[in-house]
This record gives C-alpha cells, sequence and structure tokens, in this order.
C-alpha cells in the first residue's frame, strides 16, 4: 500500500478524441505552435489507436484517434465530436491518487498500472468526472523518455514555429443546469479543492442569456478548473448550446497563459486562427476603467484582446472561434499581470460576441 497523501503537482497533459489524429496534430501544429514530439500508433505496436503528443513549454496535448471500427473512443467521437476526454494531472503518486479518491466515492477507469520501456517507468490509473471526462493520474518521476512507456519520439520534417503559449492557466468545464453545484461538491470531497473565486447570473447576463461559474482550485492554487451552467434568459445561452451538441458536461476550453499576448495573437491570426471579435466601442472608455494598461489600446482594439482588473492588477485574454464543426472546444488566451480573477468585467462584452456568433448558427 501507498502512502495516504499525495500532491497534485500540475496539468500534465489533455487528450483529445478526434476523428482524424493526422490532420488535428497538423493544424495546432501550423496555427498554434506545438512541437509534434512523440507518437503511439501502428508502428509502435499499438494496433487499436494512433496518438500524436504535441508540446509546447509545459503544455502537452494528446491527439488520438480509433484505427478499429466498434471502440470506445469512436464512440465517444461519434457522440460528443471531437473533444477533451482527459484532463491528466502529474502526481507524486499515482496509487494513492487513486486509492484516495475511490475511497471518497469516486469511481475507476484505470486501476495503478506500471508501465515501462527503454526510458524508464511510470504509474499511471483513473477515475471518472463530469460526463464522459476522467482524470488521469500520471507519476513519471522514473521516466527520461519523450512523454509516456509505449510512446516513441517523433521526428517532424517541418520546423516548428513557437508562438509564445507557456502553460495551461485554467480548464473550464461546462455542465447541464443544476449540475454545476453537484461537481463541485465532487472535486471538494474527492480532491479537498476549494472554491477559488464565483459568479452568478446576477454578475453575469446580457438580455438574452446568462450563466453561473464556480472556480475550483486544488490546495497549492496550480489546478484552477471553472465550471459553469447555464441560467434561465430570454434565450438559449451558449453554456446550454454546448450542452446540446457534446450531449453532457464536458470541457469547453483550455486557458493558455503567455508573456505576449499581442505576439502570441498576431502569429495565431497570421496562421489562420479565428478568434471572436470584440466591437470596437468596448475601448472607448477602456483607460477610464482600467488604469495603467501598459499595452497599445489601438493595438489590443485591432486584435479584440480584452482587459479586467482585480486589487491585484490586471490580464488580457481572447477566445478563439470553436476550433471544430460542432460549436464546442475553444481555446482562449491570457496573459496576467497581476490579477487573479477570471475576467468578470469581460463577460458581457463576450457574451454578446459568443450571441452573435449563436445567431449566424441559428443557435441563439
Amino acid at each position: 500500500m501507498s502512502k495516504n497523501t499525495y500532491s497534485i503537482n500540475g496539468f500534465n497533459h489533455c487528450e483529445f478524441y478526434v476523428s482524424n489524429a493526422k490532420q488535428t496534430a497538423h493544424f495546432y501544429h501550423s496555427t498554434m505552435g506545438f512541437k509534434p514530439i512523440a507518437y503511439q500508433g501502428l508502428e509502435t505496436g499499438c494496433r487499436d489507436r494512433v496518438s500524436y503528443v504535441l508540446n509546447q513549454n509545459n503544455i502537452n496535448l494528446v491527439i488520438t484517434s480509433p484505427l478499429e471500427k466498434g471502440t470506445a473512443i469512436g464512440t465517444h467521437i461519434d457522440k460528443h465530436g471531437d473533444g477533451v476526454k482527459d484532463v491528466a494531472f502529474t502526481v507524486d503518486d499515482s496509487e494513492c491518487a487513486w486509492e484516495t479518491s475511490i475511497a471518497r466515492g469516486a469511481k475507476s477507469v484505470l486501476k495503478p498500472k506500471l508501465i515501462k520501456d527503454s526510458d524508464g517507468e511510470a504509474i499511471i490509473s483513473a477515475i471518472e468526472t463530469f460526463g464522459d471526462t476522467i482524470h488521469t493520474f500520471v507519476e513519471n518521476k522514473n521516466y527520461s523518455g519523450p512523454f509516456l512507456p509505449g510512446f516513441e519520439s517523433y521526428n517532424h520534417s517541418s520546423k516548428t514555429r513557437p508562438i509564445g503559449l507557456i502553460h495551461i492557466d485554467h480548464i473550464v468545464g461546462n455542465q447541464p443546469d443544476g449540475k454545476m453545484s453537484t461537481v463541485c461538491d465532487f472535486y471538494t470531497k474527492v480532491f479537498g479543492w476549494h472554491r477559488f473565486w464565483s459568479v452568478d447570473d446576477k454578475d453575469i447576463n446580457t438580455k438574452y442569456s446568462a450563466l453561473r461559474s464556480i472556480v475550483m482550485a486544488n490546495d497549492n492554487e496550480i489546478i484552477k478548473m471553472p465550471i459553469n451552467e447555464p441560467a434561465d434568459g430570454l434565450k438559449k445561452s451558449q453554456i446550454q448550446e454546448f450542452i446540446d451538441y457534446y450531449e453532457t458536461g464536458g470541457v469547453q476550453h483550455l486557458a493558455l497563459s503567455t508573456k505576449d499576448i499581442i505576439k502570441t495573437v498576431r502569429i495565431m491570426q497570421e496562421n489562420g486562427v479565428d478568434f471572436l471579435p470584440t466591437p470596437k466601442s468596448y475601448y472607448e472608455n477602456l483607460e477610464q476603467r482600467i488604469e495603467n494598461i501598459e499595452e497599445d489600446i489601438d493595438t489590443l482594439a485591432e486584435l479584440g484582446i480584452l482587459v479586467d482588473n482585480d486589487e491585484n492588477g490586471y490580464m488580457l485574454q481572447i477566445f478563439t472561434r470553436p476550433l471544430q464543426d460542432r460549436p464546442t472546444l475553444f481555446f482562449e488566451v491570457i496573459q496576467r499581470k497581476g490579477s487573479n480573477s477570471f475576467g468578470k468585467g469581460n463577460f458581457k462584452a463576450l457574451f454578446k460576441s459568443i450571441e452573435r456568433e449563436q445567431n449566424k448558427r441559428g443557435n441563439l
């Protein structure tokens, strides 16, 4: 038996289930600067799936597709479309993380398993969380390979142009109406996490739609996961639109940090990433609303970057349009300059922008 405490040291990776892993990996490589570093598939002896591991600084994305019909991966894609299956954590003791979670009421997906190859060994285990999403506990302190045992180094022929993304700031999970508190209680009970920040539909609403959100964080606050649910409005909120197309709770977006959001967003736009537009009126009184902004306001307006602040400083953020055909998963790019908030002051502008997109899709 392992010891009775464990630590989560950060996000290890996010695994996406997609219909065409090779093309999806190429998209993230060519538009967002992720370097392919590892591969698992037929050539490595894996017969049922193929996975490409993409890296940029402290961010790892695993892009997986089935190689056979009738697999759990294919069923997931058929139901949800392309999306995030696994939000994996790096832990110091995978067995203890699994044992503790199960003892506290979590459902097992994978019992602790030792995996090894010529580069060392790792222990992985996994539990269920909201919807069909899982959390894998990765203990890899005794592994020196490119990713995990079973993966081989991937030598990509084309050069990678990094765009300055550093780490995962937070990962957002959307829930059906009435399920947000249940999911937050799960994280409190199973992981001992606490509520870091919250807003309700009185704070975040437009003429047509509203949401409620609670940000859950682990003890050292390295992991932050906002949990959202729709609130009643005159029309369908973007949270409900996600649920309609994803069919269950699931990961709505990954927020990726940068130290130079202007440079990062410029490159992403040049590479073909579509961002949600921000009306020019948003910037008319920005310097009065938020003091001591170091960036050029005209440049922020040109790129559509939003700004918000709290007592500790300010932050800059921007959101992509969905990166697959269903209006589900998207990305956020964020730069924090002291602020620990989640852009409460920007939600109304963001909602209005999303509502314009929903209206084009006929889903408002």
